[in-house]
């Protein structure tokens, strides 16, 4: 699965310069004033993991194919938006198809840099994106609601439960609620699924600090600032440092973190976090032909995991040869790993482990 992240904020909240820097790119227009971007640009990053170069040293494959994240710069959203305002609903529409939100909030005071409001306040800023995601997914419910009303009367069961679950999680959303925060089972959230409401997705917050800042800031202070709750995920980020890095060396950027006091980019920091919040892990294949990392879910089986290969692979699916990552390293590869019995033969209901290296087995 190709991982897609919207990158929202108001305008002028380093949100392009941030997505330009993560990319390595220059493809999102950044400049001091609200709708320089007006079409979303999507930017394609590899997701750091060190364990591909340590198989690749081992297998020594014709090619290493990394998992990718797909960025996606949302133009930058202003109070109405989910009445059209500033082209609110056109942009609103793409984060639809994303799978998490990153939602950037300044927290640098720097003047030259022009705010939509005049002046800078994070937590107002964080309850006016919210305000207007959820606005636009009462809509998307009013509209859904009606017609499930209508159906339920004919007395079907199921369209019964659906409308009284409609009925229930408006009122939540209209006292400003985000649907992601509601209680509900696992069950409740597959009949949402259709929806596709923007604030069911999870949310993490990458806040925008000053260069001087970055590596100093305390994050608790921070979260309350923006009137954050402990479990949400906040991450300091300044956007010009990650603007700097794109230009330095592999060495001349570890050297500059390493002043400014960080341990690493806010590109690990934000992808890292993404696969926490989605529940997201990392298999490998590993063979002569190429090194290659996989992105399941946690607490994914086997024939899940193959199908991450290709569809035939999880329908035909016989068995799995598993080896752990350490275990591959430590023995030097897959030959000594078999021969010392480390390498295991699992069925179908083996729940794949992360850095596990597998090969699959299946009936064509």
């Amino acid at each position: 699965m190709n991982l897609q992240i919207a990158i929202v904020g108001l305008p002028n909240v380093g949100k392009s310069t941030l997505f330009n820097a993560l990319t390595k790119s220059q493809s999102a227009m950044a400049a001091n004033y609200p709708f320089c971007t007006i079409d979303p640009n999507v930017g394609v990053v590899e997701v750091p993991d060190e364990r591909l170069q340590e198989l690749a040293g081992i297998v020594n494959p014709q090619k290493i194919i990394p998992a990718i994240v797909e960025f996606v710069d949302v133009a930058g959203l202003v109070k109405g938006a989910s009445q059209g305002e500033g082209l609110g609903n056109q942009f609103l529409s793409h984060i639809r198809e994303c799978h998490a939100i990153g939602q950037v909030v300044r927290h640098f005071k720097e003047g030259d840099v022009i705010h939509v409001h005049d002046n800078v306040d994070p937590k107002r800023d964080r309850e006016i994106i919210e305000s207007e995601l959820i606005l636009a997914d009462l809509q998307t419910l009013e509209k859904r609601i009606a017609k499930a009303i209508s159906e339920a009367r004919g007395g079907d069961k199921e369209k019964i439960v659906y409308s009284a679950l409609l009925e229930r999680i408006k009122p939540q959303l209209e006292a400003g609620n985000l649907a992601c925060t509601l209680d509900l089972t696992d069950e409740e959230k597959e009949m949402l699924r259709d929806l596709h409401l923007i604030t069911m997705k999870p949310m993490m917050f990458i806040v925008n600090v000053s260069e001087k800042d970055v590596a100093g800031i305390d994050e608790e202070d921070l979260r309350k600032e923006l009137g954050l709750k402990a479990t949400d995920k906040i991450i300091p980020i300044s956007a010009r440092v990650e603007a700097e890095l794109i230009a330095f060396s592999q060495e001349e950027a570890t050297a500059y973190l390493k002043e400014l006091g960080l341990k690493e980019t806010g590109l690990h920091h934000v992808i890292r976090e993404a696969y926490d919040i989605l529940g997201l892990q990392t298999y490998f294949t590993a063979g002569e032909k190429e090194v290659r990392a996989w992105t399941i879910r946690k607490g994914a089986k086997a024939p899940e995991a193959a199908g991450a290969i290709h569809t035939d692979f999880e329908k035909g699916f016989i068995r799995a040869e598993v080896i752990s990552y350490n275990d591959y390293i430590t023995c030097g590869g897959e030959l000594k790993a078999r021969e010392k019995g480390l390498m295991r033969l699992e069925g179908k209901e083996y729940v794949v482990k992360d850095g596990d290296v597998m090969h699959f087995r299946f009936n064509d």
